[in-house]
């Protein structure tokens, strides 16, 4: 007996299905490596070979040269270690002679009671570069914007010295109620770093603010800014992307951790 022939159907099924799996392929490799690529917003992609290559991994050589720029003032302060010479009793008292027009909203010692930023010990790299920030536009507000505008370097230079001068609020915190995990240990698994690595208690980075006794309405109101995009004047948008990452009941801990005060 000769073994029975393939039914003539079979085959045409066979084929059929070889042709649909061919073309799901071709069409999700036209869509994943030339088209998606091409239809992204802003894309730089020149050639359909310009983004096949690219989602491919591989090195284009023609580079792009198109800056493209946001459409707002960000920050020109260079910060560093060096950007404030050691303030000398000149300074501190020319300081305080200018911080007289701004007691009534950081207080007369620069702490304040009405929800506004306590300057009183804060690092003096960090006023100073807020208040040139304020200056530029690159940081906006409807009372510091007008009350920054005739302010002089030197001046700024002075104010940062004389708050730097006072006394700070130290760290209070109820041995009942641990540090949030997002201050002590961050947030790994979404890229979040911990918030005492930049502004205490782990480490410091030059130019970022002492948090300890802040207002919490502050804290919050400045970390829902800066999670929207509202206020952009921190480098690399370290601040944003921390902040864009964080869940609202994070952000309330974070605050009220910060402000707790006897």
């Amino acid at each position: 007996m000769s073994p029975e022939s393939p039914r003539p159907g079979s085959n045409r099924w066979v084929a059929a299905a070889i042709a649909i799996t061919v073309l799901i392929a071709s069409l999700s490799i036209i869509v994943g490596f030339a088209w998606l690529p091409i239809a992204e917003r802003d894309s730089p992609f020149r050639s359909v070979w310009d983004a096949i290559c690219s989602s491919a991994g591989l090195v284009r050589t023609r580079p792009i040269t198109e800056v493209v720029n946001p459409g707002y003032k960000t920050s020109t302060v260079v910060v560093s270690l060096q950007m404030l010479p050691t303030a000398t009793a000149e300074s501190i008292g020319r300081g305080g002679t200018l911080a007289a027009r701004c007691t009534m909203c950081h207080g007369a010692r620069g702490v304040s009671d009405a929800n506004t930023p306590n300057l009183s010990g804060q690092y003096a790299p960090a006023i100073y570069k807020q208040l040139r920030d304020f200056k530029s536009g690159a940081r906006t507000n409807a009372i510091m914007t007008p009350m920054i505008e005739n302010l002089s370097d030197q001046d700024m230079r002075d104010l940062a010295a004389y708050y730097a001068y006072l006394p700070r609020l130290h760290p209070y915190h109820s041995s009942n109620e641990p540090a949030p995990q997002i201050v002590i240990h961050g947030a790994p698994m979404r890229n979040i770093p911990p918030c005492a690595a930049c502004h205490g208690a782990i480490g410091y980075k030059v130019g970022t603010e002492w948090l300890e006794g802040e207002s919490p309405v502050y804290l919050r109101v400045q970390l829902e800014a800066f999670a929207s995009g509202e206020r952009h004047n921190d480098i690399s948008e370290q601040m944003r992307n921390v902040a864009r990452g964080m869940t609202r009941a994070e952000i309330e801990r974070a605050a009220a951790y910060y402000a707790g005060q006897p």
